[in-house]
């Protein structure tokens, strides 16, 4: 054992293990972007009927599933199980154990295309309370009682999920579709939360000139004016009601992105994707809001919040964060324009010209499908030898 001498400090210890299984961000981002790179033109085909299959639950069914617990659960847990790490300064799973989470959301999105729906079932329940309970139990022992609440929708998403398959097996007398509004419900709470945090903080340090002042009041009614929108719509409890509340949500959400300064932005592509996307979600609330009164379909809602608000910022997290912690400069290159520029692309085709133009609706759901696939398809390209190799500076992550 080498002891310090004089002023010097202790070097920290080599990194150890496969790097691609050092932060749990590294499996899952790739996982989560090869995912939504091929099941969302595969789920298309289907649609149009290009490819003959029939799985246990409808195939509209199966699509919305695989996209919230499949695609959009591993990159909430690639991020949450990195991030604890910093919030806690505790050790999140690497090594096989990480493996072993990872292999289990790998096999269940398998089994949901060949295995028997029982298997599937089993499979794909067991993810989230295990993530739930170490995340849990991180924050207990650190005492950050500020993230509970994101453990706690870690569970009651497994509650969710649980709903799902039941319902969706007969077992219980229950429209599926809930479940799966309510799952969405959910990850739009956690994107409102996330957001509220993260993107006035990296504007503020990208441009400190620019003065943001945050309203901590403005936060908390625009989550629970959220928050109770997404009840009343999930719910079906009362449909005048939950216009009002997702009207509110939207406008307290475009209130206090205002207050971001978003036009500072533009000139950084690593930013104004995060503004950009954070704009498509109060614009999802806003459609589903007008949803509630019969003047849109709900269909422009769920996919202004899915491609936009979820598409945008996923891409945004899974490029600033990945090369923070891979030890690469906090800047978008023409691979990472490309990525943001077609997820917005994509977005603007599923909703608005659907929206405008009825009439284009095959054609902007095929275009939609191609600019969505080929963005992940551009950051596995850039992001894959990143991710599976160690970090330049030689530190461990």
């Amino acid at each position: 054992m080498t002891l310090p001498i004089g002023n010097q400090t202790p070097a920290p210890p080599a990194p150890h293990g496969m790097p691609w299984l050092r932060l749990a961000f590294r499996p899952f981002y790739l996982g989560a972007a090869l995912l939504a790179a091929l099941i969302v033109p595969f789920w298309v085909a289907v649609f149009l009927g290009s490819i003959q299959w029939q799985p246990t639950p409808p195939p509209l069914l199966w699509h919305a599933h695989e996209m919230l617990f499949g695609f959009a659960i591993a990159v909430i847990v690639g991020f949450l199980m990195t991030a604890g790490k910093s919030w806690t300064g505790l050790q999140t799973p690497r090594g096989p154990a990480l493996g072993a989470l990872f292999l289990l959301w790998l096999s269940a999105r398998v089994a949901s295309l060949m295995a028997p729906y029982a298997v599937f079932a089993v499979l794909d329940l067991a993810l989230l309370p295990i993530v739930g309970l170490i995340f849990l139990r991180l924050l207990i022992r650190s005492r950050n009682w500020r993230n509970v609440p994101l453990a706690l929708i870690l569970l009651l998403l497994t509650a969710v999920n649980l709903t799902f398959h039941l319902s969706a097996t007969g077992v219980i007398d229950l429209n599926p579709t809930r479940s799966l509004y309510a799952a969405l419900g959910f990850v739009v709470i956690i994107e409102c939360v996330m957001a509220g945090r993260v993107v006035p903080f990296f504007t503020a340090s990208a441009l400190p000139n620019l003065k943001i002042v945050t309203l901590p009041w403005l936060d908390r009614l625009a989550l629970a004016a959220t928050v109770v929108g997404m009840v009343l719509w999930v719910t079906e409890w009362h449909s005048g009601l939950a216009s009002v509340a997702l009207a509110l949500a939207f406008a307290l959400n475009l209130v206090r992105q205002w207050r971001w300064h978003p036009l500072a932005t533009l000139g950084r592509p690593i930013l104004w994707i995060l503004h950009a996307a954070h704009l498509w979600l109060a614009l999802g609330l806003g459609l589903l809001a007008l949803a509630q009164l019969g003047l849109v379909t709900p269909s422009l809602g769920v996919h202004a919040l899915g491609v936009g608000a979820t598409g945008g910022l996923i891409l945004g997290m899974m490029t600033r964060t990945a090369r923070g912690h891979t030890g690469r400069p906090l800047t978008a290159d023409a691979p990472e324009i490309a990525v943001y520029v077609l997820i917005m692309l994509a977005a603007l085709l599923r909703v608005l010209l659907p929206l405008l133009t009825p009439s284009l609706y095959v054609s902007s759901l095929v275009a939609s499908a191609a600019a969505w696939s080929a963005a992940f398809l551009i950051y596995l390209w850039q992001y894959t030898p990143w991710l599976v190799s160690a970090r330049p500076d030689g530190k461990d992550g």
